[in-house]
């Protein structure tokens, strides 16, 4: 049985976390990335299908290439961060399948069935983005997820070539809570969004 967390640890993952918009000039190593992927890794996906991909966005050449595709609002800030991860979903998952998923064979519920793979593969990618999100925070990071962005534009700067399509990125870094930090956005209450059936 797993143990509960502390509060101090739920504070950090959920209650005190927010979305960044403004960033200290502090740097997130390549090994921090790491740590965030294998950490990340490991929440689970429909037949651990994990048709996530991502670029993580670090060199002054590769913002130059995602900031003129970002929408007006979150140019700025993107430049700020340390490091954006473009989250994207690779729609030929299905052949890490064997590899992935070797006590069935997963692949041929895929193969040709072109709508299940589609939905199978937004559905898990933007889970595991989520999970990167978390990972980060885990790790003390802070994080600024982001959708305002040309999908086209960044597929062709970043996954020319391949099947995998952008979904949405996430600024990672150290956020600086003094500047352009809005206040909390109200939730739904349990009542509004939630029933127990």
């Amino acid at each position: 049985m797993s143990e509960l967390l502390s509060e101090a640890t739920l504070d950090q993952l959920f209650r005190s976390a927010r979305t960044l918009n403004a960033w200290l000039p502090k740097e997130v190593s390549d090994e921090q990335l790491h740590q965030l992927y294998e950490l990340a890794k490991f929440g689970p996906t429909s037949a651990n299908s994990s048709p996530m991909r991502v670029v993580f966005v670090k060199s002054a050449e590769a913002k130059a290439k995602l900031a003129p595709l970002m929408s007006d609002g979150n140019r700025a800030k993107t430049l700020e961060a340390p490091v954006t991860a473009i989250i994207g979903t690779d729609h030929e998952f299905y052949e890490q399948l064997p590899k992935l998923f070797p006590h069935a064979d997963a692949r041929s519920w895929f193969v040709g069935n072109q709508p299940l793979i589609d939905t199978t593969a937004f559905r898990n990618a933007t889970l595991q983005g989520a999970y990167v999100l978390m990972a980060a925070r885990a790790l003390g990071l802070d994080c600024g997820p982001m959708s305002g962005f040309d999908n086209a534009g960044v597929d062709a700067a970043f996954f020319a070539g391949t099947a995998i399509k952008s979904n949405f990125v996430i600024s990672i870094g150290y956020g600086d809570v003094s500047r352009n930090l809005f206040p909390r956005s109200p939730r739904l209450a349990f009542d509004e969004a939630c029933k127990i059936a």
